[in-house]
């Protein structure tokens, strides 16, 4: 039997019940009810029209004609999330710097807003849970340089905050403005921000500025890193979209990415690996284009290339199962498609191919990286033997002047 093109079928379309249509900036599965999906959305003009509704909505996927579920936040939301062990909550960031969360079960309005003094001062993109066993703490990331941790139990202010200030400073000034993040609690250096820089962020597990948390940065990127993900089986393997490409990179390489997309015609704008595949990502475009890429097979070009829409995709979410695969647009459109089998289907042996892919790779990125710091070194040393024999020729000339001065002196007393 001859096996044809991979291909994904649209299963419904929610949209934007108001007039004024807005971004669909932030989406999130139910943990539990597969069949929920909570959105976020945000109008991102410079100029929203008057009386622009703040609200988002929880869907049913078994109904696309109106939405399960309202919230009201006091200011649009750019993010929003439901906490990994109770799917009754979800925390959600807003475009006036504020955190609010809500229960489902007490209704549309928000139970906790953080208050304006303590909130962020720029919109907030991305908001994320720190797993543990009672699951009450949030992360949240915005464009002002700081990532906030806050306990929805008391939102008066954040319990710590850090000022992305890649001098170590503190700076505010200085600091990096935060697009996207991810949180590992396995891993030692358990935070990354991508900042409108073009610049990963790798900080220590402890959000403390006194203790110095900012490990390293990793630059490769020449906009806004619009995502962030560590891959679900092998933690150390990050991926990043900004400007033309996907990145994926290894926590041991600094100096650049380890492996790499072509360069598109068009602006990529959100990512996500699969949760049940570890060779397999998404990526969504400003031409409406959702791609899925399968790096077992190739890597420059994508193994599934799908126009969703005319307008720009903003946000793109994937089911647990992986089989599910929500995209947000511009006009609010939230696109629900479901995969082929052959996408969301564990491979023999994947997990050790795709280790061998990696390892392979970082050790080649390694390679690069040390021959590039060798030809830096001998540069810089030539360099200086350069100023030094530069040196040496201006002390010769200068003393062969003034012999010739001294002997002109001589010849005059001589005359004289």
């Amino acid at each position: 039997m001859v096996k044809g093109k991979p291909s994904a079928r649209t299963i419904t379309v929610f949209r934007d019940p108001n007039k004024d249509k807005r971004a669909a900036t932030g989406l999130s599965w139910n943990p539990i009810e597969n069949h929920r999906v909570a959105v976020a959305y945000c109008c991102l003009e410079q100029r929203a029209p008057k009386n622009m509704s703040f609200n988002s909505y929880i869907w049913n996927t078994e109904n696309n004609m109106k939405p399960e579920m309202t919230l009201k936040p006091a200011s649009p939301l750019l993010c929003l999330e439901y906490n990994p062990t109770d799917f009754h909550i979800l925390v959600g960031g807003s475009y006036n710097g504020d955190i609010s969360y809500w229960d489902t079960r007490s209704g549309s309005q928000p139970v906790q807003k953080s208050s304006t003094v303590h909130s962020h001062r720029d919109p907030v993109y991305k908001v994320i849970w720190w797993p543990s066993r009672i699951c009450t703490e949030v992360f949240s990331a915005s464009t002002d340089g700081q990532v906030q941790l806050w306990d929805i139990r008391k939102m008066s202010e954040p319990t710590k905050q850090l000022v992305l200030d890649p001098t170590k400073k503190g700076n505010r000034d200085s600091a990096l403005g935060a697009v996207s993040m991810e949180f590992e609690n396995t891993m030692v250096r358990a935070f990354m921000v991508g900042t409108e820089q073009g610049v990963v962020v790798s900080c220590s597990r402890k959000l403390e500025t006194q203790n110095d948390p900012i490990v390293c940065t990793y630059r490769g990127h020449s906009g806004p890193i619009y995502a962030l993900q560590r891959n679900p089986f092998f933690p150390k393997n990050f991926l990043t979209v900004a400007d033309w490409t996907a990145r994926i990179w290894s926590e041991d390489i600094t100096e650049s990415s380890i492996m790499s997309t072509k360069n598109h015609m068009t602006y990529l704008l959100d990512a996500c690996w699969s949760p049940v595949r570890p060779a397999v990502f998404f990526t969504v475009k400003m031409d409406g284009t959702l791609d899925v890429w399968d790096i077992l097979f190739k890597r420059k070009d994508p193994t599934l290339s799908l126009k969703v829409c005319d307008e720009a995709l903003y946000s793109i979410r994937v089911q647990n199962e992986g089989c599910l695969v929500c995209c947000g647009s511009q006009l609010g459109t939230v696109k629900l498609l479901k995969m082929p089998p052959s996408l969301f289907t564990l491979k023999n042996n994947e997990k050790a191919l795709v280790s061998e892919i990696f390892d392979l790779e970082t050790r080649k990125a390694k390679s690069l990286e040390s021959q590039y710091r060798e030809r830096h070194q001998m540069k810089l040393s030539c360099s200086k033997e350069d100023e030094e024999e530069k040196e040496d020729l201006e002390e010769l000339l200068a003393c062969t002047e003034m012999e010739f001065y001294e002997s002109v002196e001589a010849e005059k007393k001589k005359i004289g």
